[in-house]
């Protein structure tokens, strides 16, 4: 199956369930300059699983950290182009992989990579706070692992018209899922001064947030990414500029954030992973800023550690989970070095040590 050339909106239908052994994209998701055929589709002649890899971040520590958990179902809620899950499945011959994401082109890219995996591997388009739902219709009643990674995907920052990236010129859309409703240029062109001045300060600490909202409110319609970007920069005094990288990063983080409701999602997504996981299964969360990993370590907090009413010296029982050691992991040098998309990564993670009672 094939879908439209070029076209703005992908049918939800489509991905729904997709068995990567089947293949159901032979050519690959159409990418501008296909070639068409006779019914005005695009002919197989890309590779998808080429036009969305990437290399995952922390990926060694990953696997490492799953390679005993028992055998059984791994959730990868934020799954991309599939490059943790592959390697997951190469190295963990226990485990089967039930994959989840909302972006259609990287469903079309993680099909064809897993495919040699087979009955393996599961994959479904949903949001991460759906998980609950997915494993209810699909049958899976416990998990044993699962993996959250936040940071955006780097095929998603560098084609420009999915409009994420500050440094290439698109339009203002930043949906992770094109079926979904608001886009930037909605929040851009049409929230007011104090609408975007919070944004900015929630998603992304920015602390010229009123400056940059206003800038903004001064210069619409906006209609490109790059002329964003270039309103951000006039906003922001010129010694501020000159520190901790692109001017406008913030302001596209915190854009992404909300476009996505990516917050608000978290939490709900977490907790149904934690609820589903087996004794002795492992959950980990990659994070890539402040906001997402005060959510993340709030609930990992909260499920290991058991509320002991006051005048009971200690707790009547043992919590069902248990926080790794250490707390939070960064990548490694080297790695940091060569992929500059990990430098703000931290890895937590969380073991089930027994069952609710």
């Amino acid at each position: 199956m094939l879908l439209p050339h070029n076209s703005a909106r992908y049918p939800s239908s489509a991905y729904q369930g997709i068995n990567p052994g089947a293949r159901p994209f032979p050519g690959g998701l159409p990418m501008a300059g296909s070639k068409l055929d006779s019914a005005g589709f695009a002919m197989a002649d890309h590779d998808a699983s080429r036009a969305f890899s990437h290399d995952p971040v922390m990926r060694d520590e990953i696997i490492a950290l799953v390679a005993d958990i028992p055998a059984g179902t791994f959730v990868d809620a934020t799954l991309g182009g599939a490059g943790h899950s592959s390697a997951l499945l190469a190295a963990c011959p226990q485990l089967d992989l039930l994959g989840i994401d909302r972006d259609p082109m990287a469903l079309a890219a993680a099909s064809e990579r897993l495919a040699s995996f087979g009955s393996r591997v599961r994959l479904e388009r949903a949001r991460f706070d759906r998980l609950g739902s997915v494993l209810k219709r699909l049958d899976i009643s416990h998990v044993s692992g699962f993996l959250f990674d936040l940071g955006v995907s780097s095929p998603q920052l560098d084609l420009a018209d999915r409009g994420f990236s500050f440094r290439h010129d698109g339009p203002l859309d930043m949906r992770m899922d094109p079926d979904a409703g608001l886009s930037a240029h909605d929040v851009v062109n049409g929230f007011d001064g104090r609408e975007l001045a919070g944004l900015l300060r929630r998603n992304a600490d920015e602390r010229f947030a009123g400056r940059i909202a206003d800038a903004i409110i001064a210069a619409r319609p906006i209609e490109t990414t790059t002329e964003l970007a270039e309103i951000v920069v006039s906003a922001i005094p010129a010694a501020a500029r000159r520190k901790g990288g692109h001017p406008a990063k913030r302001t596209f983080q915190a854009l992404r954030i909300h476009v996505n409701d990516e917050l608000d999602q978290l939490r709900p997504a977490i907790e149904s992973a934690l609820d589903a996981l087996v004794v002795g299964g492992r959950g980990l969360v990659l994070t890539y800023h402040s906001g997402e990993d005060r959510i993340v370590k709030d609930i990992f907090r909260g499920r290991s550690t058991v509320n002991t009413p006051p005048g009971i010296p200690v707790p009547a029982t043992e919590p069902e989970f248990t926080v790794l050691r250490p707390i939070s992991r960064r990548p490694s040098e080297a790695e940091m070095a060569t992929n500059r998309r990990a430098s703000s990564a931290r890895l937590r993670g969380v073991d089930r040590t027994r069952l609710a009672a």
